[in-house]
């Protein structure tokens, strides 16, 4: 797909691999980041850990092969990874979607490869990719905000993701902002991710339907909540199903209440709300977002962050991953 570089301050190249919950993606970038070759297939997480590292390293493989590369013109490789992640170990430390614990991700493709490799939460890889070449370029610290299944968080402060000493942080889909209320994936009551997350959202869609309240998404996508996706939510709004409209609405109002709590905590200067929900539906969510959000910030931060829509899509992952691998590799080289 392309041919090796020729010249002395082009001589690298970066490979981001997304580890999603369905799907596997590896994309190879040269050294000014432009796409030079993909691979991506299913996850199938559940045919067991030691299936799916091999997996992954047959992704990587096709990926270089879709470049017309070879493992030793790569500089590095970045992984972003669902889950909580033992950072010194470089492990997913329990990924319960794809059924895999202690997961020794990077000491597997590093022995395959021979070249170095650096993990991330995979919604930290997204913001840094956003950082990095998208919505949250030249800014001093952009946090990201990205509905989901669940609600993810991360933060690049002055060029570096904000994490803990062995482990990721930024959980913001764990805030709890209502006293007693539903609860999340994680048992605790209350938290954002149970009241604006895309399957809180789905849920109350699919009781609507149920009720007769939203004919439209009814007869579009019935009452499964697998079914009722970013896409058919929007289709919904989009064809007058008002009830739908209130909870997507009512669920701004708690992400508002999230935005609100970064900006008195870091005063970042970019806030990115990125994922599907928000690509699907961006002229509904974000201005009663920013608009309920201004009614509670303090006077003396109103004017110190923009909220802005994601710009990468799917490759804001790979290339944020990508990035941090080459940030590692220079970084070791100083």
């Amino acid at each position: 797909m392309s041919q090796p570089p020729t010249t002395e301050t082009d001589d690298r190249y970066w490979i981001g691999f997304d580890l999603g919950g369905t799907k596997m993606l590896a994309t190879v970038f040269d050294n000014q980041f432009k796409k030079v070759g993909r691979a991506r297939k299913k996850t199938k997480g559940r045919d067991g850990m030691k299936a799916g590292l091999l997996r992954i390293n047959t992704v990587i493989q096709d990926a270089m092969d879709n470049a017309d590369i070879s493992a030793d013109q790569v500089g590095g490789l970045g992984i972003g990874c669902p889950g909580p992640l033992d950072l010194k170990k470089r492990q997913i430390r329990t990924a319960p979607n794809l059924g895999w614990d202690d997961v020794p991700v990077a000491d597997s493709i590093e022995k395959e490869f021979k070249f170095p490799v650096t993990i991330a939460n995979d919604v930290d890889a997204g913001v840094f990719g956003e950082y990095k070449f998208g919505a949250g370029q030249d800014a001093r610290c952009v946090f990201g905000i990205f509905p989901g299944t669940g609600i993810g968080g991360g933060c690049v402060y002055e060029g570096r993701l904000f994490r803990g000493a062995n482990c990721t942080c930024m959980e913001i889909g764990h805030i709890p902002v209502m006293a007693a209320g539903p609860l999340d994936g994680a048992g605790n009551a209350g938290t954002l991710e149970s009241l604006a997350s895309r399957l809180s959202i789905a849920s109350d869609a699919a009781q609507a339907a149920y009720r007769g309240q939203a004919p439209h998404l009814l007869s579009n996508a019935g009452t499964d909540l697998s079914e009722i996706r970013s896409g058919a939510l929007a289709d919904s709004v989009q064809n007058g199903d008002r009830a739908v409209l209130d909870i997507i609405e009512h669920a701004c109002h708690h992400l508002a209440l999230s935005v609100v709590t970064v900006v008195h905590l870091l005063a970042p200067d970019v806030i990115v709300f990125g994922g599907g929900l928000i690509e699907a539906m961006p002229e509904y969510m974000l201005p009663i977002i920013e608009k309920e959000a201004r009614k509670r910030v303090l006077p003396s931060l109103q004017n110190v962050y923009e909220i802005k829509e994601a710009k990468l899509g799917d490759d804001a992952g790979v290339m944020g991953a990508a990035a941090l691998a080459k940030q590692m590799v220079d970084s070791s080289d100083c």
